[in-house]
């Protein structure tokens, strides 16, 4: 039987987070009981088809030598996510779309505070970010009529969406979880802790900062998403969503 996820480690170091994703992600952790090495690459060969998908702990190089000769087809293949010990990315590095590697990159990504790694063409290639906050209770269609709206506003489509972001204490908001899952775009969650280091708004606001503790959610967020973004639409709100969008620019 096929289990959903595996979890691989290769230092005792990262034990630790390797349970953390085990129990958030239920998924099934190992690596742990093997001495290392080529013992614990062996053992990771044997399980490889066990799973639809695999979290790497560990450096991408490490990863590209485990998966060397296990490659066979990307329709049938697990979906690989590797992440590092410090949690700094989440690397969709196999199977991005038929195994499903993009979307465990932000479910990884959105659980350690990581920055998710997509490279597909059809994913690099969107270049805005939309910013979302909204109160308690809000429902898909109502955040469906902001975003459009703020789109129509920059003459945009939603084609061009790379991704929501948001913050953390929304992570599991119905009503954005729903909208996420209708339109396929994937939910970045930026932590409090970094907006308010980076509090990039353009009019603070009081009762956001009373509820949340940060001046602002939908432009910051945006932002905090995007390696090299451009506000192209400060924060406008309507029936209890707000929305800003922060194009990327190109690199070129």
């Amino acid at each position: 039987m096929i289990s959903a996820i595996g979890i691989w480690v290769v230092r005792k170091e990262a034990e630790e987070l390797g349970r953390c994703l085990e129990v958030r992600l239920g998924g099934h952790l190992g690596g742990l009981d093997c001495s290392g090495g080529e013992t614990n690459h062996l053992a990771f060969t044997s399980r490889w088809a066990s799973y639809r998908q695999w979290v790497l702990v560990m450096t991408t190089g490490i990863a590209v030598r485990y998966l060397a000769g296990l490659i066979k087809d990307k329709r049938t293949d697990p979906g690989v996510v590797v992440i590092d010990e410090g949690c700094r990315f989440a690397v969709s590095l196999l199977g991005g779309h038929e195994g499903g590697a993009n979307d465990l990159a932000y479910r990884v990504a959105n659980l350690t505070g990581a920055v998710p790694v997509v490279t597909t063409a059809t994913e690099t290639l969107k270049p805005l970010v939309v910013g979302l906050g909204c109160r308690k209770g809000i429902r898909a269609d109502d955040i469906d009529a902001a975003v459009r709206q703020a789109l129509l506003t920059v003459s945009r489509t939603q084609a061009e969406v790379r991704e929501i972001a948001t913050i953390d204490v929304k992570a599991e908001e119905p009503g954005i979880l729903d909208w996420c899952d209708q339109t396929g775009v994937p939910l970045r969650v930026i932590p409090r802790t970094l907006i308010r280091e980076r509090p990039w708004v353009t009019n603070a606001s009081a009762w956001v900062r009373e509820k949340v503790g940060v001046d602002g959610v939908c432009e910051p967020c945006a932002l905090l998403a995007t390696f090299r973004g451009r506000l192209i639409l400060p924060k406008i709100a309507s029936n209890g969503v707000a929305v800003a969008i922060v194009e990327e620019a190109s690199g070129l």
